[in-house]
């Protein structure tokens, strides 16, 4: 099967708690300094990295404790991108995140990323634990960003620099010891989404061909990375205060994203009707590919059913072999700092929850 799977595992971002966001708001309004908020961040992620260990969680995350947003902070740390306030929200179902707009300002190149030292620290403080850092795909660059044609009157240039680009950065985070890389992509749900599907059309985009370039960029990012380096993606419907933005099966990007893109594993939202049945899972066909089942919802603290969920991963078994599925949670329980609508303890809860079935179904 090449690389291990963990049975049971979790997307990655964690509920902040109130000490980290308070901290974070007197950096904001300059009351304290960069480094006092680094002390912060350090001390809460060094005490939930613990929690995961206790917890038996075979990898533990950072929780994206440093960061504001899953996928904002980490390209503005690219070059050539820069991040400002405004532009408008993300809109989600009834309601809208805060403004925040990323823009490529100059030709995308690659410097040393500021998240190095981040992961450095998760690593050292998951000590022989496994230090699984999730960034979001280049895909959402293009997808999130605004690409200015004046740097970029080519858009394949775009793509050949954003792909050299993100290849520096897997080789400087595998050189830093990393070996369990997540990207985090929302493109692929929205190509999902007949709705979304026909904003983008109504917005001069082709989705179909879309879905062949973000397909084609993936492969050339990972093209030759180290066998050892893990490299899972998780596709996500949108999570922003227990609200979502998709709706609609896999079907439509099934064939691409299970059949021709050469990573190792997803991470897949089934939690709920919205994300249609299995039989997308029909074109998996490989046998050292696994696929995460997100079973179990991070957007209230209800606890699922054993049964149902049991019921479940059995049904998804009848397309793919059950040695290459495992359960998770269907999303982070804070893709953005603000963080769903559950406590912490729901959280942790949750957690064990998946551990529970995972242990009583991969016995």
């Amino acid at each position: 099967m090449g690389l291990e799977i963990y049975r049971y595992d979790h997307v990655g971002s964690l509920l902040r708690p109130a000490v980290l966001k308070e901290a974070r708001e007197k950096y904001a309004a300059d009351e304290i300094t960069l480094e006092a908020l680094r002390e912060v961040e350090d001390k809460e992620i060094a005490r939930i990295v613990e929690k995961q260990k206790s917890l038996g969680l075979k990898a533990v995350s950072d929780g994206e404790f440093r960061r504001a947003w899953w996928h904002f902070d980490f390209l503005e740390g690219l070059g050539g991108v820069t991040g400002t306030e405004g532009g408008g929200g993300i809109q989600f179902k009834n309601t809208t995140t805060k403004a925040r707009q990323i823009k490529v300002s100059d030709k995308l190149h690659y410097q040393t990323h500021p998240e190095l030292k981040f992961f450095k620290y998760l690593q050292e403080t998951a000590g022989d634990t496994v230090a699984k850092y999730a960034i979001p795909s280049p895909n959402m660059l293009h997808f999130r960003g605004e690409v200015s044609e004046d740097i970029y009157p080519d858009e394949e240039v775009f793509f050949d620099d954003l792909v050299e680009t993100y290849r520096q950065v897997l080789k400087d985070f595998y050189d830093a010891g990393c070996r369990y890389l997540q990207l985090d992509d929302t493109s692929w749900g929205y190509l999902c989404s007949d709705e979304q599907r026909q904003k983008l059309i109504e917005q001069g985009k082709d989705p179909d061909a879309l879905k062949e370039k973000y397909l084609e960029t993936l492969n050339r990012v990972v093209e030759g990375k180290p066998e050892d380096l893990k490299i899972t993606m998780h596709i996500c419907r949108g999570n922003f205060r227990s609200t979502w933005i998709t709706s609609g099966g896999y079907e439509p990007v099934a064939k691409e994203i299970f059949g021709r893109l050469n990573i190792d594993g997803f991470f897949l939202e089934y939690d709920s009707d919205r994300s249609g049945d299995f039989r997308p899972l029909r074109h998996v066909n490989r046998d050292n590919v696994f696929i995460v089942l997100g079973l179990i919802t991070s957007k209230d603290g209800v606890l699922e059913d054993p049964d149902a969920v049991k019921a479940r991963i059995k049904e998804a078994s009848e397309y793919v072999p059950l040695e290459q599925l495992a359960l998770s949670p269907q999303c982070g329980f804070a893709s953005t700092e603000e963080g769903n609508v559950l406590t912490e303890d729901d959280q942790w809860n949750k957690i064990k929850h998946v551990i529970s079935i995972a242990e009583d179904v991969w016995k």
